[in-house]
């Protein structure tokens, strides 16, 4: 009897742990103190357990019932949602036409964007835009692409399509046109831009190939494409986003984009059309990303409003307010708040002047004309009535922000009274001059308000782009606009929202990817890079001029004359030897003596006949001096021998 109890308390232990582990609780009655000094029965504790077992049991095995109607429309509707995500349903498998896609310029660097469309028998370009040059491009103003590939297939070229009026799209278009010149298609203040340029590079005559057009509305380019322009929020007025359509599918390039839901002027992004390509099947999107290490969404444009007027409330003197020149809607906000606070509004900058009296001409703004005033008149009016709007909060030492810092500007010097408002985020690459023109204007006393909430970025940050991939709901997905930790963030958030990795392939400049509607895949490369440009004259500055230019910065220059006897094979007088950058002033003479030893050693030790040949007796000795050189500095320099055989 006492064995049978102890297998029941032991069978009860069990049930109560395993009661345990399917409840996730204890149970109350085994932890009761009667249970422990066995007060009852065991086996009556298991009878017990077990009936409440066997009933907790039977609840369980009870359940609603189905309704098969319902369940038939669960699955309808799961059928519906993957039909709608999964863009492999809207797209012609069975076609065999396909679209190439080649960027030019624009990816691993900012700025810079040129992309070709190209079918099987016409292409297009989209925006032809300029970049800026490095610290080690001496002389260099501008950077546009190289256009050897375009000059390749200039025949099937129907049209260059313009997304908006940023220089990085449409800088490059004066050079292009120089050498070749196509229709071009785009909204009405990208044209008007490019008229102005086309105008200071007197080549007024293009003007020919504007073809201005409506936005929603579709154009026929050439026989293969068809294009339609939509609009969208950007830094610049304006903007748009493209839907280009082939037999192979449609193509959605968005451009430069954020997703503002309150822009000044109220024109929203045009996500309908958007949302209505992407319910029709989209092929490939070519998706902005720049701001892809952003995870909150861009600030609208219009939350700059209240910082600009806390600035001008408090503003005691002039007020100065730097920004780029092409963020029209910033410097509307800014004239505005001037005039709300009794002030007069003095435009400094060229291409200030150009981008607002332009925006003005074509009604984008609307300002009373009797508000401005002339540079001139500044130093005779009130500081209180008084708000400067100029270009330079880059720092570029030829703007006209850096010349009133330095106390070079002709109408306009820097007081302690003034308020300098920088407007603008720091062009990766422009944090050094930036910095160097807020120490001059502080220096002179001025203070300097560059919060961040005075500007907000004009890209659309993570959630933005994800939004753009939900809307169009891209078969494959090309990111572009930045570099290459930019595209590759945009790869990840791609891949968030459905894209399977698979479909996704990370470009750069020159990779020609071809598009069908069941594959894409890189055919080939072609050639890309960088034409310099000396914008003081708007000319070509050639690659070995760079070269020579970096050369002579980094390791100076040795410059020989020397007189030779023809017949004997020495020196006539002693050498005349030059150097720069590479030693002292008060070694010059040290080291033109040893220059002079290892000529005489060079010509103790010529080859026959070379001194009957003075170009290949240069560049013998070039390599002798530089040999010496490196051995003894490890530099090389440029060497310009001058050997005169007598």
């Amino acid at each position: 009897m006492e064995q049978e109890n102890e297998q029941s308390v032991k069978s009860a232990s069990q049930e109560n742990r395993k009661q345990y582990n399917n409840n996730r609780r204890p149970n109350n009655d085994s932890s009761r103190p009667d249970n422990q000094n066995g007060n009852k029965p065991a086996t009556a504790n298991a009878n017990a357990f077990n009936k409440n077992k066997n009933s907790s049991k039977g609840r369980r095995r009870q359940s609603l019932p189905v309704d098969e109607n319902l369940r038939a429309f669960v699955e309808l509707n799961q059928e519906a949602h993957k039909q709608r995500l999964n863009p492999h349903f809207k797209l012609d498998l069975n076609s065999k036409e396909k679209i190439r896609i080649t960027p030019l310029g624009g990816l691993g660097e900012i700025g810079g964007n040129i992309t070709v469309f190209e079918t099987q028998n016409e292409a297009i370009l989209v925006d032809v835009g300029m970049s800026f040059p490095d610290e080690d491009m001496h002389g260099v103003d501008i950077l546009v692409p190289d256009f050897t590939y375009i000059r390749e297939i200039k025949d099937k070229i129907k049209a260059v399509i313009i997304t908006h009026a940023h220089e990085d799209h449409i800088g490059a278009m004066p050079y292009l046109f120089k050498e070749m010149q196509f229709p071009i298609y785009g909204s009405p203040l990208p044209l008007a831009m490019i008229a102005g340029k086309f105008d200071e590079h007197h080549i007024k005559e293009f003007k020919q190939y504007f073809n201005p057009i409506e936005k929603r509305k579709v154009y026929k380019v050439g026989n293969d494409f068809e294009i339609e322009w939509m609009h969208m929020t950007h830094s610049i007025i304006d903007s748009s986003s493209l839907a280009v359509t082939t037999s192979a599918g449609t193509v959605i390039h968005t451009g430069d984009f954020k997703i503002d839901h309150t822009p000044v002027d109220g024109y929203t992004a045009d996500l309908h059309r958007l949302a209505y390509y992407g319910d029709k099947g989209v092929l490939c999107l070519l998706s902005d990303s720049t701001n892809s290490y952003n995870t909150a969404p861009t600030p609208s444009e219009l939350s700059v409003a209240p910082a600009l007027d806390r600035v001008f409330a408090k503003a005691e003197g002039r007020v100065i307010l730097s920004t780029f020149s092409s963020n029209i809607h910033r410097v509307y906000q800014a004239i505005q708040y001037g005039i709300k606070y009794g002030r007069k509004v003095c435009v400094i900058g060229r291409s200030m002047e150009r981008n607002i009296e332009v925006a003005m001409q074509y009604d984008y703004i609307k300002l009373p004309k009797n508000i401005f005033i002339e540079p001139e008149q500044v130093a005779s009016m009130n500081d209180k009535e008084v708000l400067i709007v100029t270009t330079g909060s880059q720092g570029e030492p030829s703007s006209a922000l850096f010349r009133m810092s330095i106390g070079e500007h002709r109408h306009v010097k820097i007081k302690p009274t003034d308020l300098i408002v920088l407007s603008s985020r720091a062009i990766p690459g422009n944090e050094g001059s930036i910095s160097g023109m807020l120490n001059h204007l502080q220096r002179a006393g001025a203070k300097v308000a560059n919060d961040r909430d005075i500007h907000v970025s004009g890209h659309a940050s993570m959630e933005e782009q994800k939004l753009m991939l939900r809307l169009v709901n891209p078969k494959f997905f090309l990111p572009i606009h930045g570099e290459y930790n930019h595209v590759m963030k945009h790869k990840e958030t791609a891949m968030m929202c459905g894209v399977p990795e698979r479909n996704i392939y990370i470009m750069n400049d020159g990779d020609t990817v071809e598009i069908a509607p069941k594959y894409m895949r890189k055919v080939k490369t072609v050639r890309t890079g960088k034409t310099y440009i000396d914008n003081q004259n708007n000319h070509k500055i050639d690659d070995d001029i760079v070269i020579d230019r970096q050369k002579l910065a980094l390791e100076g220059i040795v410059m020989i004359v020397a007189q030779i006897d023809g017949q004997h094979s020495t020196m006539l007088s002693k050498p005349l030897v030059t150097s720069f950058g590479l030693v002292a002033d008060k070694q010059d003479k040290a080291f033109a003596k040893e220059i002079e030893d290892v000529l005489e050693l060079f010509l103790v030790n010529i080859k026959e006949g070379l001194i009957e040949n003075p170009r290949a007796l240069e560049n013998d000795l070039r390599q002798v001096v530089r040999k010496h050189i490196y051995r003894k500095m490890k530099k090389y320099p440029l060497i310009v021998p001058h050997i005169f055989v007598m």
